[in-house]
């Protein structure tokens, strides 16, 4: 008597996904739910990761344009904790640094405020400065014109002040012009230009800027650099940088503050990105919220689902395929949720880099790494009851009502 061995057929890839999407299929409205949990997890940490690589794009890219070769000479204090002066002669000297490509200055002008007429109250000095300024300084600032000309051979010499971005706002100033006039020290000057932000020199944006000789003939300057500003060759910067203060003070080189203005933007950055990483937390719990939400619906279909189960084990399914059916099921569903979250935390990002003005950038590793981390969440969320699906027995299945 032969014996007849029945061996279930075999589920290929395809089945796989036919009968893990049956579930799917059937409650649409649930899965969509369930799969927008995942979705908004996504959505969140590819976004704030976009978002942030946009931010940092757009700050590398500012500094590539203005230079992170820039060093500024400062007076700092003396041993009985007076405000030193840098000598007269202190960007001469610094420009015969051998790696130094440029050397300007400014040169604060004390006891001068600024009015946009003689009507408005002394008290009243909308926190602008007066600075002397060489009229090389705009080019080793790197700063740009909003409107109107800089300083120049000329000009210097004559009642002619440039403003700083937020120094025009405060007085009300939107163009430059020959009849665009403020009172400086007293006297009236022209507004032959206005200057767009200063990132590596903040202190411009709240400045009225005169030339050096018409700010010693008419608004009593001493003479003395407050800030000498330096260029030096990128490769070089970190030595000319341990000389400077020495080079700029000989006599008192303690009494020398020698800054990187790019450096403060890099503490920014870093800053940034340790608020990315807060963010991050944020997207990972909304991601793992959307993972109990899908392993509470796959719970619930394999309650719901005990009768097709059954059905199905009568029918000659093992335990293995009913294991893989469901698993198959909650992997369509996390990977669904991740996908359409990578595409909205992608949009996300575009929309804001546009609005911003900023280029976009959304990493491959992020977009990636979110569907991946779908997949895992859809393992775990349904493994257990694919387990439990895959332990009910043809006959305790078909008899639930």
């Amino acid at each position: 008597m032969t014996t007849t061995v029945l061996t279930p057929a075999r589920m290929w890839p395809r089945d796989v996904l036919k009968v893990g999407a049956v579930g799917l299929r059937t409650r649409p409205l649930r899965a969509f739910l369930s799969s927008l949990g995942i979705a908004i997890g996504i959505a969140a940490m590819v976004s704030v990761v976009g978002i942030s690589s946009s931010s940092q794009a757009e700050l590398d890219r500012k500094l590539d344009a203005l230079g992170t070769n820039l060093l500024t000479v400062t007076p700092g204090q003396t041993f009985g904790g007076d405000e030193a002066k840098l000598p007269d002669e202190a960007e001469s000297m610094v420009a015969r640094i051998g790696p130094i490509e440029s050397v300007s200055a400014v040169g604060e002008v004390s006891d001068t405020n600024v009015y946009r007429t003689d009507k408005i109250p002394v008290a009243e000095t909308s926190g602008i400065s007066v600075f002397a300024a060489r009229t090389s300084l705009r080019s080793a600032i790197g700063v740009e014109l909003r409107s109107g000309t800089w300083l120049n051979a000329a000009t210097s010499r004559y009642p002619a002040v440039v403003l700083g971005s937020k120094a025009a706002d405060r007085l009300g100033i939107s163009h430059a012009g020959p009849d665009t006039k403020v009172l400086v020290g007293g006297e009236w000057f022209t507004v032959v230009g206005i200057l767009k932000s200063a990132p590596l020199a903040p202190e411009l944006d709240t400045a009225a800027l005169v030339g050096w000789p018409v700010a010693e003939s008419l608004l009593d300057f001493d003479g003395h650099p407050t800030t000498v500003y330096t260029r030096s060759n990128p490769a070089k910067v970190d030595q000319v940088q341990s000389v400077l203060g020495a080079t700029a003070n000989p006599a008192q080189p303690n009494e020398v503050e020698v800054s990187r203005p790019s450096d403060a933007l890099a503490a920014q950055k870093a800053a940034g990105e340790a608020f990315t990483g807060l963010l991050l937390g944020l997207g990972a719990v909304a991601l793992l919220v959307g993972g109990v939400g899908v392993a509470n619906t796959m719970v619930i279909s394999v309650l719901e689902r005990r009768a097709e189960i059954g059905l199905r084990r009568s029918l000659g399914a093992t335990r293995g395929q009913v294991r893989t059916q469901f698993l198959a099921e909650s992997l369509l569903l996390s990977t669904l949720g991740g996908v359409g979250g990578a595409v909205m935390g992608s949009i996300v990002t575009a929309g804001y880099a546009a609005y911003q003005g900023w280029p976009t950038v959304v990493p491959a590793w992020a977009v990636a790494g979110g569907i991946v981390a779908t997949l895992g969440i859809g393992s775990l969320a349904g493994l257990y009851p694919a387990i439990r699906a895959s332990r009910l027995s043809p006959t305790e299945a078909l008899a639930t009502p």
